[in-house]
């Protein structure tokens, strides 16, 4: 996939499903949890990645400066999207290179509206740490509604994207990128009577994210066609080897499920 030919006549939509363990993504789509995620990841199948942070801020800075998850497998990857500087050794002919200092202004610097819609707590502009990624973006939503404790934030989330995305003009392309809060903990409450968060209340949460999925891609098609990553930042621990939660280097951590795919505009799922 050239990515020189997605910019400018494509929509660009990155989704992170934050926490989501590669495990619990492959498993929730083997047992017919994540009907959306099978009609639209190429092959029916997650591809498994190594992420290059394990947690929430390391990897979304790494993300913005080009460095999506690398491919779990030998050999040197080239990437989607890049930064100019010299020396570097993964940017290639399909590569599509920034001369910016993230990619959110590389793709304003090419006509792009940036849009975030945040999640969990690096993205609620509630504090200067808050404030620094959706800092990126032209327009930045987050409101309690889109965040961690609410058990309804996905549709709260898509709701304002297709908000956003409405207002704009139909000629306007747009980088929108939406960070899921659900899979973070806590999650126990998408499995009624759980008392803690483990793998199998992060695989509810995944099958509630997906019946919203829906409605978020005929959204980020409905204008254009519209180029997808969607994927995991980072895994968590739920007592593998006596660790739990995550910012620490488990395989359960830095194993993400990722997908890229392209929607044709008027995309439905029928």
């Amino acid at each position: 996939m050239n990515a020189n030919s997605l910019v400018g006549t494509h929509d660009v939509l990155m989704v992170t499903l934050d926490t989501l363990r590669y495990d619990v993504a492959v498993e929730a789509l083997a047992a017919g949890e994540t009907p959306v995620l099978r009609r639209v990841l190429p092959g029916g199948a997650w591809e498994e990645r190594h992420s290059p942070g394990t947690f929430t801020y390391a990897a979304h800075h790494a993300f913005f400066a080009g460095f999506l998850p690398t491919p779990a497998k030998a050999g040197r990857h080239s990437r989607r999207f890049a930064l100019r500087f010299a020396g570097s050794e993964t940017t290639g002919a399909e590569t599509t290179v920034f001369d910016s200092p993230d990619i959110v202004s590389g793709f304003a610097s090419r006509g792009y509206h940036t849009l975030c819609v945040g999640g969990v707590g690096f993205f609620n502009m509630q504090n200067p740490l808050g404030c620094v990624l959706p800092g990126l973006f032209a327009e930045k939503h987050w409101r309690p509604e889109l965040g961690v404790t609410e058990h309804r934030s996905t549709e709260f989330q898509v709701a304002q994207v297709s908000a956003s995305l409405a207002a704009l003009p139909e000629e306007k392309r747009c980088f929108t990128f939406l960070n899921v809060s659900a899979l973070h903990q806590p999650n126990r409450f998408y499995v009624p009577g759980a008392p803690v968060d483990s793998k199998h209340t992060q695989g509810a949460a995944l099958a509630y994210v997906d019946s919203q999925l829906r409605a978020l891609f005929t959204a980020v098609s409905r204008r254009a066609p519209c180029f997808v990553m969607i994927g995991s930042d980072h895994g968590t621990a739920y007592g593998e080897d006596g660790y739990t939660g995550h910012r620490l280097a488990h395989p359960v951590v830095t194993t993400v499920p990722w997908a890229e795919f392209t929607l044709p505009r008027g995309w439905s799922l029928s």
